[in-house]
């Protein structure tokens, strides 16, 4: 299934080489302050091509925040971001990621890492002028799939010529194999880890080639990476961005405080979408005009955290509808010089599509399973990769783990980023797991509720995991934020990521 990988000592900054019998142990790496963002980080060199550990190499960034309970002490906990494309350092050191009060940033070395081809780890660099012309990723004709192609084709070729060697090799296998390398490293015989979404991916394919290196493993909010079928893709995808805007609208129909209580609010999506689908929808709040895409993308990014989101995304569509101005729901504005997300995913996922009618005929049959929201955002998932020039060298395939100990799996109801279909496959797929379902909507479960993160935290501590047929309950919103609070920002695009 990978490519055959020669035998590599772990290689470090400054250089680590294998020590001969009876000499002292090599020096692990050096820490510095981060910065701004709280702990400590170092880096380890690693090859760029794992098949040629003796070639180029890249340095990888890792932080770490120390134990606060060291006598009490377990090891190191692995926190792997998702995305793919996040900065773990930014999103789980001491001003972000696992809460403040957790007990497992008392009893653990909380460690991060930028993965190869993100951030501090040689981020895949592209043209900003260039990624600034991308077209749209529903191509409505034959002629717009063509031009998203030829465009996809002429990105990757800018891409890697200002990235370098690095850009073909940003697949997660390489990741996986970064990841050991950071474990020998600091020195430990066995990792604990956690990661959700994209990072789910980083622990499956872990689990395949170093099973035996695992202490303990919570996987929340699974990709499900056998799924060979664009179509297949979109629809299950579609499906729970479905299912979570309908339980959405329940919600908004009993709650005080949501500003579509007493509306049909499904109707007010379906009108709101149909002018963004007929080139007539106007965002109040830049008078410009929306278009389907985005407006399909802002509701997908509200599904992850209802608790945070719900009541100013039903200010957002309330605003849509009118007209009028709102600063519930400003648009970020992404670092168009970094091109991550596209380069590590086109490595990891092979689609099969044989032309515009084929990829519109998955549009309709998504649509056929989601009747209000009808697309989700994730189909550029499979449109930003046609005509992509890099090589998938980490394809998609059923998971093979063996000798591996019991795997945690977190799922929840409905989730738009990873589909509750994706977490029962690799359920299936791992027969030596649990399962530790959530009853309510989001992403990232151990975020969403506190009965997800006592059976997380019990497990990674103990390595004890939930009885059979455990299910926690939904947690819906139910505190309106002030009446003066900062806009929401969201991201323009969707990511697999808590």
């Amino acid at each position: 299934m990978f490519r055959r990988i020669f035998a590599a000592a772990v290689l470090l900054t400054g250089a680590l080489a294998a020590a001969p019998a009876g000499a002292a142990p090599a020096p692990g790496p050096t820490w510095k302050a981060c910065g701004g963002i709280g702990g400590e980080c170092a880096t380890v060199t690693v090859p760029v091509d794992w098949a040629d550990p003796g070639g180029e190499k890249t340095e990888v960034a890792i932080g770490r925040v120390k134990a606060s309970d060291p006598k009490h002490r377990i090891g190191v906990l692995f926190v792997a971001p998702g995305g793919p494309g996040v900065s773990g350092i930014d999103n789980y050191t001491l001003k972000a990621g696992l809460p403040d009060d957790s007990v497992l940033r008392q009893r653990f070395d909380i460690v991060t890492w930028d993965p190869r081809g993100v951030s501090r780890s040689h981020a895949v660099r592209c043209d900003a002028a260039l990624l600034a012309k991308a077209p749209t990723t529903f191509p409505d004709t034959e002629q717009q799939y063509r031009d998203l192609v030829a465009y996809n084709g002429k990105l990757g070729a800018d891409c890697r010529a200002r990235t370098g060697a690095l850009f073909d090799h940003v697949d997660t296998a390489s990741a996986v194999r970064d990841l050991d390398a950071i474990r020998g490293a600091l020195g430990e015989e066995r990792l604990s880890f956690y990661g959700a979404s994209y990072g789910t991916q980083v622990g499956q394919q872990y689990a395949e080639l170093f099973p035996g290196r695992i202490r303990a493993m919570t996987i929340d909010s699974n990709m499900d990476h056998s799924l060979r079928s664009g179509g297949r893709y979109i629809e299950t995808a579609s499906e729970d961005l479905e299912g979570s805007f309908t339980a959405f609208a329940d919600w908004c129909a009993r709650t005080s405080g949501c500003a579509l209580r007493g509306q049909d609010v499904r109707e007010v999506w379906d009108d709101v979408l149909a002018k963004a689908e007929g080139g007539t929808l106007v965002d109040p709040k830049t008078g410009k005009a929306m278009t389907s895409e985005a407006l399909q993308s802002e509701l997908m990014n509200a599904m992850y955290h209802p608790e945070k989101t719900w009541y100013t995304e039903a200010t957002r569509l309330q605003a849509l509808a009118k007209g009028a101005p709102s600063d519930a729901a400003a648009v970020a504005k992404e670092d168009l010089a970094e091109n991550s997300y596209q380069a590590i995913w086109c490595e990891d996922w092979q689609w099969r599509v044989h032309g515009y009618a084929e990829l519109k005929s998955y549009r309709d049959a998504a649509a056929r399973r989601a009747p209000h929201t009808r697309l989700s955002a994730f189909w550029s998932d499979v449109t930003s990769c046609l005509g992509w020039p890099a090589k998938v060298v980490n394809p998609q395939h059923r998971l093979s783990v063996r000798g591996a100990p019991t795997v945690l799996i977190v799922k929840g109801r409905y989730d738009v980023a990873t589909p509750h279909a994706w977490n029962y496959a690799v359920a299936d797929q791992l027969a030596n797991s649990a399962l530790l379902e959530y009853d309510g909507i989001g992403h990232g479960q151990y975020f969403n509720s506190r009965c997800v993160r006592d059976h997380v935290e019990r497990y990674l501590l103990t390595t004890k995991t939930p009885d059979r047929g455990t299910r926690c309950a939904a947690v819906w919103p139910t505190t309106p934020p002030p009446a003066k609070t900062e806009s929401l920002t969201l991201p323009t695009k969707p990511a697999h990521t808590s």
